[in-house]
């Protein structure tokens, strides 16, 4: 008898608006910004709780890191990148050609910018702390206002 995986779905309230969580067994497959809550929350399970909680204690700067198991989904290069991005520490940020020489691919910043925006747990994944060479924000898939406010929330303003 083959292990079927179970999605599951909670909603938060964050202060940068409605954050949908979606995971599968033990693990955190998606965190999708949402212009307002769609549907009927459901009591989340207790890994869904761990996430809402991490997530609550970085909103309220008592949390810097996340301890979430994580399973995004993405090609071989999307999740080197992915990988790379847990690597910036809070309150830093790092370049697009900076994640490009960390996966040791010098040249592919611009593959690691089409990455970085199909991120698929934001914020956890902290892509929001990737810009460009020359300092500018750069893009943001959820749009830069938030990107701005996670930057600043972080100690960082532009």
């Amino acid at each position: 008898m083959q292990n079927k995986e179970q999605t599951r779905i909670a909603f938060f309230d964050s202060p940068v608006g409605p954050l949908k969580l979606v995971a599968e067994n033990n693990a955190l497959i998606s965190l999708e910004f949402l212009q307002e809550f769609a549907g009927t929350p459901s009591r989340p399970d207790l890994f869904l709780e761990q996430v809402m909680t991490q997530l609550d204690e970085y909103f309220r700067h008592k949390r810097q890191t996340f301890e979430i198991a994580l399973a995004p989904r993405g090609t071989p290069f999307q999740t080197k990148v992915w990988h790379a991005l847990l690597e910036i520490p809070y309150g830093q940020t790092a370049s697009y050609k900076d994640i490009a020489r960390a996966i040791g691919h010098p040249r592919a910043f611009r593959a690691v910018g089409l990455a970085n925006g199909r991120n698929p747990i934001p914020i956890i994944i902290p892509c929001h702390r990737v810009i460009r060479t020359n300092g500018e924000l750069g893009g943001f898939s959820s749009g830069l206002h938030i990107k701005r406010w996670l930057l600043k929330h972080e100690g960082i303003v532009f």
